[in-house]
């Protein structure tokens, strides 16, 4: 018939059932994943990436990116980036889920490329999401794939990648992080889901909806979805957005946001454990995000108690890891622990003291050269540049240690880290006096904060 193309022999008839299955799903599809953007222009966000000239940018739109790993927060644009390369790469672009692929995945997706690559001469960029829970064996079936070339990693990961993925993959690939989305770049999120549903909203539930999301964009659209049904034919109000959060919403703004995790982490470092429990629980009761509440009770473990109690971290951490492991409600017990228990710790903040002046030579003072007798010896033809000469090691001393120059000379007599005398810090003071055999140190680190 004419206008009809004849098909090809053997070629398979349309499946007109699997088109309209596929049209049906996008109409229903959430309007995250309706308004997911398409091209780097449509990107709300890391603009440090993908603005005009950014790095980033400049290798998707030459086509000339490497394997790369994306680092970020839910909800900050990892798959988005990914699907972007997809859309203007002229490479076959595969995607696999580190959640349901094992290792003969990995090997079938690693000989299809080599097909690809004999037969039609085109390269493959294979992208992991949530690599982070590729195992061991996984990520080393994929090792020798990227070292030589033959696919090119894009791997997706909420978790620090440092810690996650094999240090020999992450050498061969190019960390990009990604940031929470600033309120501005969540608002305009919002307009774009308000434009596309045809919907409008008053400027308190706009705030409502940006102060809940904590960055996260596609936690924000799924909020307003939600208050768009609640919602109707009507505008959207903070009402309809706090029944929308199940009444679990910042009823005070953005601002309060900032207001009540400054009073929690001040009550915290000021050791008052029941006004540290208060704000804790005003944060839970208004919507508060259990992840943002347990980043910053593992900053402020360092920051604030420090090394006058050591396990402070270490119990931060832990409840950090609960709420990922365990979720809310029940994390708010192991949250609320880690809060009592930093309140009640003893208090420095000589590491974070320390740390600052460390950077301030760093940055401004003079940078003298590493000691020859520090320096890397054992690579071939080191020793020939006198690498290592004249170090001594500490374990061949029946004391465990040696008196010895550990740094330029233009700061070798800098003092950094001068320990309070709080908590298990003291013993610390006392150690480093012994070592540092300086007189004038034992008045410094009995000072208190």
């Amino acid at each position: 018939m004419a206008g009809r193309s004849p098909r090809r022999p053997g070629a398979s008839p349309p499946d007109l059932f699997a088109q309209a299955a596929s049209d049906r799903l996008r109409q229903r599809a959430p309007l995250a994943a309706r308004l997911r953007p398409r091209t780097l222009d449509d990107i709300v966000g890391q603009r440090h990436l993908v603005a005009p000239g950014a790095p980033l940018r400049v290798l998707i739109e030459q086509d000339r990116l490497t394997s790369a790993i994306l680092w970020g927060p839910a909800g900050t644009g990892k798959t988005t980036l990914a699907q972007v390369v997809a859309a203007t790469t002229a490479k076959t672009f595969v995607p696999l889920s580190a959640v349901n692929a094992g290792v003969a995945d990995v090997r079938q997706a690693i000989d299809d490329a080599r097909r690809s690559l004999g037969e039609q001469g085109r390269g493959t960029i294979l992208f992991v999401d949530e690599v982070h829970r590729f195992n061991k064996s996984q990520q080393d079936a994929l090792l020798p794939a990227v070292e030589e070339g033959l696919v090119v990693l894009i791997g997706a990961t909420t978790e620090n990648p440092f810690f996650s993925v094999n240090s020999p993959l992450l050498s061969r690939a190019t960390l990009w992080r990604l940031e929470p989305l600033s309120e501005d770049d969540v608002a305009e999120v919002i307009r774009r889901g308000l434009e596309a549903e045809d919907a409008r909203a008053d400027p308190e539930a706009v705030e409502a909806l940006v102060s809940v999301a904590d960055g996260d964009a596609r936690a924000a659209l799924g909020t307003l979805e939600v208050a768009l049904s609640l919602a109707g034919p009507e505008p959207i109000t903070a009402e309809v957005v706090e029944r929308a959060r199940a009444g679990r919403l910042l009823h005070q703004g953005a601002d309060a946001h900032y207001d009540q995790v400054s009073a929690l982490i001040k009550s915290i470092r000021g050791s008052d454990p029941d006004a540290a429990l208060y704000w804790f629980a005003r944060m839970l009761e208004g919507g508060e995000d259990a992840r943002f509440i347990a980043r910053r009770l593992v900053i402020l473990a360092s920051e604030d108690v420090g090394l006058a109690d050591p396990l402070a971290l270490v119990v931060a951490d832990a409840a950090a890891r609960a709420v990922e492991f365990v979720g809310l409600p029940e994390a708010q017990l192991n949250l609320a622990e880690a809060v009592v228990y930093l309140a009640t710790a003893p208090k420095s903040n000589r590491v974070t003291t320390a740390l600052g002046r460390a950077r301030a030579d760093a940055r401004e003072g003079p940078r003298g050269d590493v000691p020859t007798h520090l320096r890397d010896a054992s690579y071939r033809g080191a020793q020939d540049l006198g690498h290592g000469e004249g170090y001594r090691y500490p374990h061949d001393d029946p004391r465990g240690w040696v008196e010895q120059d550990y740094r330029p000379p233009q700061v070798a007599e800098h003092v950094y880290y001068e320990p309070s005398g709080h908590g298990a810090e003291a013993e610390l003071g006392e150690r480093l006096r012994r070592l540092r055999g300086r007189g004038g140190v034992d008045d410094r680190v009995d000072r208190e904060e």
